[in-house]
């Protein structure tokens, strides 16, 4: 069976866009691939982070992923920073990886910004951790957004790279796995930003925390325009705030954007809003309670944890110690 490796960061407060973009991605793979799933604890403190609520939001980003419906029994779910793997393996790929790759990559200059000599080593180098993250479980997918791609494709250099450099075909290159329709999730008090935690209005987002009231509260709050809905997805283009609630109910029954034009052409939002929030309660809400049961008993959520470390630091270690026999390193005999 192929082998999926994806992560996400434990930045707390769980929503709609971050289960649409990507968790309920997870539960669909689970089934088809050997699943590694993974919270990127050494990829947040890229940026400052209080250390009682980084672990905090790492039991309620595990909550969230079981809640929603991931096994962890079947797959492998884990801390980052609890397999030595990652950052070794990041060390020596470090070493194979150009400085003009790195300059490439976007994202650093954007979070960078204009202060980009105050930066930190980590976060220019965070690519090369993903890409270490990926290769030390010698994954073949890994699913992907938009604005993952590139360091993707960087992944897949760095493994052609090593492979190269010293003849072997040791590192498969990840192929990526896109769902374009439900990656990006619109706040929903502007239909042109993403929806965040960060943004100051809680009405902005569904958080996955959030009981059936406030989810239908939410909704009805939601802002869109006075205009009928069109017939096809096209006429929602100059309608960011319509196509973001349209795009809402597609993903959360499962169906098109031009399957819900159809249904509800010609309906104001006064009609749709409705059958939006019964649907969105309907999905949501149970996992919202499984969700608070489980951060009841963080001593579960520590448990699944723990096993889940287990059995990716065997896979880690045996590749670690073969990636050193390649590389003329001596043997591997820590964790």
């Amino acid at each position: 069976m192929n082998r999926i490796f994806s992560g996400i960061q434990p930045t707390g407060n769980l929503h709609l866009g971050n289960y649409l973009g990507a968790i309920r991605n997870w539960v669909g793979l689970q089934d088809d691939f050997e699943s590694i799933y993974c919270i990127v604890d050494l990829h947040a403190i890229t940026v400052p982070q209080d250390p009682a609520e980084l672990r905090r939001n790492l039991r309620e980003v595990t909550a969230g992923i079981v809640a929603a419906g991931i096994d962890p029994t079947h797959c492998t779910l884990f801390a980052q920073s609890a397999v030595s793997g990652h950052s070794e393996l990041a060390w020596l790929l470090a070493c194979q990886t150009p400085l003009g790759w790195l300059n490439r990559m976007t994202q650093f200059k954007e979070k960078a910004g204009k202060h980009r000599e105050n930066a930190g080593l980590g976060l220019y180098a965070y690519p090369v951790l993903m890409a270490a993250d990926i290769l030390v479980y010698k994954a073949t997918h890994v699913p992907v957004g938009d604005d993952q791609k590139q360091h993707l494709e960087l992944s897949r250099d760095i493994a052609g790279a090593f492979n190269s450099q010293f003849g072997v075909e040791y590192f498969p290159l990840p192929e990526p796995q896109i769902f374009g329709a439900a990656t990006r999730v619109m706040s929903l008090r502007d239909g042109q930003s993403k929806m965040s935690k960060s943004d100051s209005s809680d009405y902005s987002r569904i958080n996955m925390t959030d009981d059936a009231d406030t989810i239908a509260l939410k909704i009805r709050k939601a802002r869109t325009d006075p205009a009928a809905l069109p017939g096809t997805p096209e006429g929602l283009e100059e309608r960011p705030e319509a196509a973001n609630l349209v795009g809402i109910y597609a993903a959360l029954a499962d169906t098109t954007a031009e399957a819900v034009c159809a249904k509800y052409e010609g309906q104001m939002f006064s009609a749709f809003k409705p059958d939006l929030a019964d649907l969105a309660v309907s999905v949501l809400a149970p996992i919202a309670a499984e969700m608070n049961r489980l951060m009841d008993d963080p001593g579960h959520i520590d448990g699944i944890l723990a096993a889940g470390a287990e059995r990716a630091a065997v896979m880690a270690r045996q590749n670690i110690a073969e990636i050193h026999g390649i590389m003329g390193l001596g043997p591997v005999t820590g964790p």
